[in-house]
């Protein structure tokens, strides 16, 4: 039998990795597990692939950043000190990759943004069309925003986390990321005004 066979077998006898919680998924993993980080993977890429191509406007990029991002959490995860942390500590490594990648590259061209899948309502033409126009405008409306407006926003309109966990993301104090959320805020307002 072959050692990594074992490990699956005692997994799924205790129910398997795929029922448990992040917590015990990481600590598995930091011991070597790979079928529990791999199940960390499948639960958190998604999430992470759809900001990092909100953040960067290319899907090729954001497979890129994902991949990388999983692979150096995999290679550093003895450093997280708090299994709980896992999460935060995931959107931060990808938040600030994205950033990273934002300032070696160049500018998104609008077409290439606009390859973003539409995930309007199905139906009318004339609905879909107006939804279609909406979703450009405010892809136009986030590239207008500085790269760490566009990371709050993102993180807390988006991915539902606290002023405290994007904080902890970026490195910064909850009052800066209060400050960037409400100016990204007014100005895509002020873009999307016309679609009020």
């Amino acid at each position: 039998m072959v050692a990594g066979a074992v490990g699956l077998d005692d997994a799924q006898e205790a129910g398997g990795t795929g029922e448990l919680d992040d917590v015990t998924l990481v600590s598995r993993a930091r011991d070597g597990d790979a079928h529990a980080y791999e199940q960390l993977v499948l639960r958190h890429q998604g999430p992470i692939f759809r900001l990092a191509v909100r953040m960067l406007g290319s899907r090729a990029d954001a497979e890129d950043v994902t991949q990388e991002v999983f692979v150096g959490v995999w290679q550093r995860l003895g450093q997280l000190r708090d299994d709980a942390a896992f999460t935060g500590w995931l959107y931060r490594a990808a938040t600030n990759r994205c950033l990273n990648t934002l300032r070696s590259r160049r500018p998104v061209a609008d077409d290439e943004a606009d390859q973003l899948p539409d995930r309007g309502p199905v139906g009318k033409p004339e609905r879909e069309a107006e939804t279609s126009a909406q979703l450009a405008a405010l892809r136009s409306a986030l590239r207008g925003l500085t790269p760490q407006q566009r990371a709050c926003w993102l993180l807390r309109e988006v991915h539902g986390r606290s002023y405290e966990e994007i904080a902890r993301a970026l490195g910064v104090t909850s009052a800066t990321v209060r400050g960037r959320i409400a100016r990204a805020r007014a100005q895509l307002a002020e873009v999307m005004s016309p679609w009020r």
